[in-house]
C-alpha cells in the first residue's frame, strides 16, 4: 500500500508524521503556497513544510484536473487519507485510489459536516465531539464511519486551543483506522443522514459582535472565534476587539432595570468590565484597542478611561 496524504493546515501535520514513521507515504497533495503579510511573503502550508521535512514529495496543483490526476497516478499511491485538505474532490479524482479512501473529520458525525466542525461544537456549547475516521465518497462527509473516539470539551476551549489538542489526538486515530484496515478488522457504520448537521466556512462578519444576543451566547462566540476572525465591537468609534470573557452570574450584580445591551455598566476587581447584553451581563478580561497590543482588563484601564453607561457598538 502506498499512500497519499492530502492535507494543508497545522492540524493535518502530526497525523502526516505518524503516517509516515508507519507506513509507505508516497506523496502529499497540499493547497499552493500563499502569498500573505505585510512584507507579501510567499508563504507555503504547514504540511508541506512537514513534508519537505520528512523527504516526501509534495504535490501543489491549484486544479485537481488532468493534469494534477496524472502527477498523482504517476506516485504509484493507491490510498489516500485525507485530513483538512480544503477541497472537495470528483469522481476521476477518487477512481485513482483503489485500495482505499478514508477522511479524519473532527466532529461526531453525522454532526457539523462542512469545513469548521470545531468552531461549530464550541458554539453549539457541546459538552463533547469526537475524531471521526470515515470513509470517502463524493457528498461531503457523509461516508460510512469506519472509526469514532468522544473526546470531551470543558466549556473553556477556543477554537486555536482546540486545534492544537485535536491535531495531537487525531494522530493515532488515523494509524489504527489504517492498521485495522490492513488487517480485516474494519467496521463499517452507516451515518444517519435525517441527522445530520452542516457548518460552513467563517467569515470576517461572524466575529461581529450583537450585545442583543445572551451573554451566554456571546461568550462562546468569543472562544469560537479565536484565532479567527475574533470577536468585534466599537468603543466611541473604534474598533474594540473580545478576546476573553465570561458570563457573570445572576447573583453577582443586582440593577431595577436592565440596561441597554452593549452598555458598560462597570468593573469587577476579580471578574472585569461588565457588559449589558440582551440577557445576562458579559463579564470582559481580556480586550484589544485597533493598533495596541492586547491586555488583561486591568491594565487595558490603567490606559483606556471607560465610563459607566456608555455603550459599545453603537457605530458598528
Amino acid at each position: 500500500m502506498k499512500i497519499l496524504f492530502a492535507g494543508t493546515p497545522e492540524i493535518s501535520v502530526p497525523s502526516l508524521q505518524a503516517l509516515s514513521a508507519e507506513f509507505n507515504v508516497a506523496a502529499v497533495l497540499t493547497a499552493p503556497d500563499k502569498v500573505s503579510g505585510r512584507g507579501r511573503k510567499v508563504t507555503p502550508p504547514a504540511v508541506k513544510k512537514a513534508a519537505v521535512n520528512l523527504g516526501i514529495p509534495v504535490l501543489q496543483p491549484a486544479k485537481l484536473g488532468s493534469d494534477a490526476r496524472r502527477q498523482i497516478s504517476d506516485t504509484g499511491a493507491d490510498f489516500l487519507i485525507v485530513f483538512a485538505y480544503g477541497r472537495i474532490f470528483g469522481p476521476k479524482f477518487l477512481d485513482l485510489f483503489p485500495g482505499g479512501r478514508i477522511n479524519m473529520h473532527p466532529s461526531a458525525l453525522p454532526l457539523h459536516r462542512g469545513p469548521s466542525p470545531l468552531t461549530a461544537a464550541i458554539l453549539s456549547g457541546a459538552d463533547k465531539t469526537a475524531l471521526t475516521v470515515q470513509r470517502v465518497v463524493l457528498e461531503m462527509d457523509a461516508g460510512d464511519i469506519i472509526r469514532q473516539t468522544p473526546y470531551l470539551l470543558d466549556g473553556t476551549e477556543t477554537t486555536a486551543s482546540l486545534t492544537e489538542t485535536i491535531a495531537q489526538a487525531a494522530a493515532p486515530e488515523l494509524v489504527w483506522a489504517v492498521k485495522d484496515i490492513l488487517g480485516g478488522r474494519e467496521k463499517r457504520v452507516p451515518q444517519d443522514d435525517s441527522k445530520a448537521t452542516y457548518c460552513r466556512i467563517i467569515g470576517k462578519k461572524d466575529g461581529l459582535m450583537n450585545w442583543a444576543m445572551n451573554a451566554g451566547q456571546l461568550e462562546k462566540m468569543v472562544r469560537a472565534y479565536i484565532p479567527w476572525p475574533k470577536c468585534r465591537t466599537t468603543l466611541k468609534s473604534e474598533p474594540l476587539v473580545i478576546l476573553e470573557s465570561s458570563v457573570l452570574p445572576e447573583t453577582a450584580w443586582e440593577s431595577d432595570e436592565p440596561a441597554t445591551p452593549g452598555t458598560i455598566l462597570g468593573v469587577d476587581k476579580s471578574r472585569g468590565i461588565l457588559i449589558q447584553t440582551g440577557n445576562g451581563i458579559l463579564a470582559v478580561t481580556r480586550l484589544q484597542m485597533a493598533s495596541r497590543k492586547p491586555l488583561d482588563f486591568s491594565s487595558f484601564l490603567n490606559g483606556v478611561k471607560l465610563e459607566n453607561g456608555t455603550t459599545l457598538g453603537e457605530q458598528s
